[in-house]
């Protein structure tokens, strides 16, 4: 007779406590901040022990170090993946921008985005957490970039635009209606970003 063997779970029962952690860690700190985390207060967020958070994480920085690896893994999921799967630069630029515009408003985190909470959070605090946080701005900033210089290659974005300028008044509508969100609820920015961003696309053709 042949042996019959159980099929291999996609992922074992430790991996998925860590994930329901690390989804309760990231929500937690754009309400609280990663420096506000502690194994206690996400022992009571999660229900689950202290002994068995410690089991998981050995320091607060891996706890921060791995929820800001988990809200990353968000972010490409929800904004990033979508938003450049298809369409030309200019196309995929507003994607981005309407994207994130999306994840700000829904009910992902209630802080607003995460690495905006984070980066004025950590901003004045060296170390490998604000390393983590700056290389993530870093990409972002550098897609929009690309983006820029790609449409520009093709024509659909004048070829003397500054391509620093234009990504940094793109991300500025996009910070402050997060801001603005975040401070008063005022879902009208959301509205005033997507028409500011579409205006300055169109004056850069």
């Amino acid at each position: 007779m042949q042996s019959r063997t159980t099929p291999r779970k996609p992922r074992s029962d430790g991996e998925r406590s860590r994930r329901a952690i690390l989804d309760a860690s990231a929500k937690l700190a754009t309400v609280e901040g990663l420096r506000g985390l502690t194994i206690g207060g996400l022992a009571e967020a999660t229900g689950m022990s202290k002994s068995g958070l410690y089991a998981h994480f050995g320091s607060k920085e891996e706890l921060q170090l791995a929820t800001i690896d988990a809200a990353d893994e968000i972010f490409e999921r929800e904004v990033i993946s979508p938003a450049t799967s298809s369409g030309g630069p200019v196309e995929q630029i507003l994607q981005l921008s309407d994207r994130f515009l999306d994840y700000v408003g829904s009910d992902v985190f209630p802080g607003g985005c995460f690495f905006a909470a984070a980066s004025a959070e950590v901003d004045t605090h060296p170390g490998r957490v604000k390393e983590r946080i700056a290389a993530f701005q870093a990409g972002w900033m550098g897609r929009f970039i690309e983006l820029i210089r790609q449409a520009q290659a093709a024509g659909e974005i004048d070829a003397m635009e500054d391509k620093m300028q234009l990504g940094f008044e793109l991300n500025s509508m996009l910070t402050l209606a997060n801001s603005i969100w975040v401070m008063f609820g005022d879902g009208s920015a959301f509205d005033r970003a997507r028409k500011g961003i579409r205006l300055r696309l169109l004056r850069g053709r």
